[in-house]
C-alpha cells in the first residue's frame, strides 16, 4: 500500500509535467524504453534543473562584487544588452505561452543580472544612475508583459536577439582581452551559464520548436565557451590597464 501511495504521487506530479501518452506509457504499460517520452521526459528535467539553477547562478558573482566592493572589468554596456536579451525571452515566451520550464530561468536571470548593474554603478558612485536604471527597467519589463506591445514587435526583438546576445558577450569578451584579465567576472557563474545555454539547446528544439529561440541559445553557448575559455587562460594573470573608480578604490 505504501509503494503504491508513492506511485499514485509520482504520477499526479508527472500528469503536470508530461503528456496524456507518456502517463499511459509509463503508469499503466510500464514501457519505460519509449525513445519519444524520454526525450520529453530529458528535456523536461533539463528544463526545469536550468529553472532551479538559474535561481542562483548569479549569485557567485553578486557574492563577488560585493566582497570586493568593485565593478572592475565588469562591462555595463554588455550587462544592458544581455538585460534586453533576457527581458525579450521573458515577453516573448509568455506571449506564445511556452511551458514554464522553457524560459523559467529568464525570470530569475532578469532579478540576479539588475542587482549586478545596481551593484556595479553603485561601487562606481553612480548612486542616481542606479535608481534611474531601476526605474527605466521597471518600466521596459511592465511595458513588454502588459499584453500591449504588438506581436509583430516582439518576433522583431527576438529575432534581434541573436546579433545583442553575440554582441553583449563580444563586448566583455574584448574587454578581458583589452585588459589581460577577467576582472570580477565569476568563473562559477560563467561556468553555470555556458551549461545551460547549451542544454537550452535540446529543451528549446523540444518544448518550443521556435527556430529563433534554438539559434539564440545557440550563438549564446558559443559566446558563453568563449568566456569560460578566457576566464581559464587569464586564471593567475593580472589586471593590466584597468579602469578604477573612486568607488573602486580600497579606503
Amino acid at each position: 500500500m505504501a509503494v503504491q501511495g508513492v506511485v499514485d504521487q509520482v504520477r499526479h506530479l508527472a500528469e503536470h509535467i508530461l503528456p496524456a501518452l507518456c502517463i499511459a506509457e509509463y503508469f499503466e504499460k510500464s514501457n519505460f524504453l519509449d525513445a519519444n517520452c524520454f526525450k520529453i521526459l530529458l528535456s523536461k528535467a533539463l528544463g526545469y534543473g536550468i529553472v532551479v539553477g538559474s535561481s542562483i547562478v548569479k549569485v557567485p558573482q553578486i557574492l563577488k562584487l560585493y566582497g570586493s566592493k568593485s565593478g572592475a572589468g565588469i562591462s555595463l554596456f554588455s550587462l544592458y544588452l544581455e538585460l534586453f536579451a533576457i527581458t525579450t525571452t521573458l515577453a516573448y515566451s509568455l506571449n506564445y505561452k511556452f511551458p514554464f520550464s522553457a524560459w523559467g530561468e529568464s525570470l530569475f536571470l532578469l532579478l540576479e543580472t539588475a542587482i549586478i548593474v545596481v551593484m556595479v554603478l553603485m561601487y562606481r558612485g553612480k548612486n542616481l544612475h542606479a535608481i534611474t536604471y531601476l526605474v527605466t527597467q521597471i518600466s521596459i519589463v511592465a511595458l513588454l508583459l502588459s499584453g500591449l506591445v504588438p506581436e509583430k514587435v516582439l518576433k522583431i526583438m527576438q529575432a534581434s536577439q541573436m546579433v545583442v546576445v553575440l554582441m553583449s558577450k563580444l563586448i566583455q569578451i574584448v574587454e578581458n582581452k583589452k585588459n589581460n584579465s577577467t576582472g570580477q567576472l565569476s568563473a562559477l557563474t560563467v561556468g553555470l551559464l555556458f551549461a545551460g545555454s547549451v542544454a537550452r539547446i535540446f529543451t528549446s528544439v523540444q518544448e518550443t520548436g521556435d527556430a529563433l529561440v534554438v539559434l539564440t541559445y545557440i550563438v549564446s553557448s558559443l559566446a558563453n565557451g568563449i568566456l569560460c575559455a578566457q576566464i581559464i587562460y587569464y586564471w593567475n594573470t593580472p589586471a593590466k590597464g584597468k579602469k578604477v573608480y573612486k568607488k573602486d578604490k580600497k579606503q
